[in-house]
């Protein structure tokens, strides 16, 4: 990672972190490392994109770069759309899942994938004196709103047809309000709407794929077939079914995968998760004769393993699914269509179509002020060492940074439900008191 690139781009709470400096630089960087650069650029609905927008495209534009605002659009729209038309850049401003006070900075390369750390570095050598470089042509800046119907015709493309499923679909108040609803209505469903409004103020706040519960209580409530749930770019889904049971992102690339791998388009039998993935999806992914990789957490590491051998599959506990023969990036819409056309073609439920027998497992994030400092303290070194021999074979913990949050992230993979309670509040109490 760079000085200002994370494990998701740049991320941080506006004004504080996150300053209109930092992204006046980000754009004039991207100008200055391609003449005549052409940037589409598009946002959620977060209050403060606008401000950012404006920030960065006028730095891209002093240094010559055309700046075509597609308005707001999910992440996985900019990644299409940018390789579609053929950008030099694309960019999505948007933090993700994070509060509303946040935003960040993701950027593509003209083939539809998020920078490397390698691109990224190399971006960041243009931050350096003098920080934003005019150009004696002066960009133009376009509002093209109208690209996002590209966006929602090609999803529309990949889903088969839902008549007769009743399907909930909660948008975190973010970059999917509207497009979600309008691809699921297109292709035949019924569809209940929470959490769909165009407010940036509301975004992520107790709706989308990290507050589920109301998602759960309206499915109970209305007999849903299944509801879905995204996060403030959209690029997460998590699943809830007909008894109000949450799928989170590992169980659904579980029934992607069992379905590709019987059409014969699982490239490799191969699927690719993380450190995070469940052990029991291991275990029934083999019995399928389906093959089971675990990269470092976060959809980069994912993709990276997915180029490399070339598989068309893989995912995030969190909700990032990246299906290769469809998109260069996780598509939270893409991966719900999916789902819900095996339903339809198996003429089975969500539950029907999950044979897995999962091992409890339990996760805790705890907020630090220094992340370095707790990852290296020796002591808690110690405690995981002898809690990772404690559980072995049969259990595992993991303890590690997160890349876009100030925490302390820990996972306890064991077969006893209260045996993973308590070594889970241990290592808890530990983190809090370094």
């Amino acid at each position: 990672m760079g000085i200002y690139f994370g494990t998701d781009g740049i991320r941080g709470i506006v004004n504080n972190d996150l300053t209109e400096q930092i992204a006046q630089m980000v754009g004039n960087a991207l100008a200055r490392k391609k003449n005549n650069a052409k940037i589409l650029i598009a946002t959620d609905t977060r209050q403060s994109g606008s401000y950012l927008i404006c920030a960065l495209a006028t730095g891209a534009l002093k240094g010559g770069a055309n700046v075509f605002d597609a308005g707001v659009l999910p992440t996985a729209g900019v990644s299409y759309i940018t390789k579609l038309k053929g950008f030099d850049y694309g960019v999505m401003i948007s933090a993700s899942h994070n509060p509303r006070e946040y935003n960040g900075i993701k950027i593509f390369g003209s083939y539809g994938k998020k920078l490397s750390e390698k691109e990224e570095a190399d971006l960041e050598r243009y931050f350096g004196c003098p920080q934003i470089l005019s150009s004696l042509r002066v960009g133009k800046y376009k509002k093209k709103s109208s690209l996002q119907r590209l966006y929602s015709n090609y999803l529309c493309s990949c889903s088969g047809n839902l008549e007769g499923l009743k399907i909930i679909l909660d948008c975190s108040n973010g970059a999917a309000y509207k497009i979600a609803p309008r691809v699921f209505n297109k292709m035949g469903a019924q569809v209940l709407k929470t959490a769909c409004a165009n407010n940036g103020m509301k975004i992520n706040e107790k709706c989308g794929s990290t507050h589920i519960e109301n998602l759960r209580k309206k499915m109970l409530n209305e007999k849903a077939d299944v509801g879905f749930a995204f996060d403030g770019d959209s690029d997460r889904v998590i699943a809830v079914d007909e008894n109000g049971r949450v799928f989170d992102g590992d169980m659904l690339v579980y029934i992607l995968a069992v379905s590709m791998h019987e059409k014969g388009l699982l490239n490799g039998n191969t699927v690719v998760g993380t450190s995070h993935t469940n052990t029991g999806l291991l275990l029934a992914l083999n019995k399928k004769k389906i093959n089971l990789i675990r990269t470092d957490v976060g959809d980069k590491y994912v993709i990276e393993a997915m180029d490399k051998m070339n598989l068309s599959l893989g995912g995030e506990q969190s909700g990032h699914i990246i299906m290769k023969n469809f998109l260069n990036t996780g598509d939270g819409i893409l991966s719900a269509l999916c789902v819900a056309t095996i339903m339809k073609e198996k003429n089975k439920s969500l539950s029907q179509l999950f044979d897995a027998k999962l091992l409890t497992q339990k996760n805790k994030n705890v907020i630090v002020e220094d992340k370095l400092k707790v990852l290296n303290n020796e002591f808690l070194s110690q405690k995981i060492l002898q809690i990772s021999n404690n559980i072995a074979p049969a259990g595992r913990v993991l303890v590690r940074a997160s890349g876009t949050e100030p925490k302390i992230r820990i996972m306890i993979e064991h077969s006893d439900e209260k045996k993973a309670e308590e070594y889970l509040n241990e290592l808890e109490n530990i983190i809090l008191k370094i």
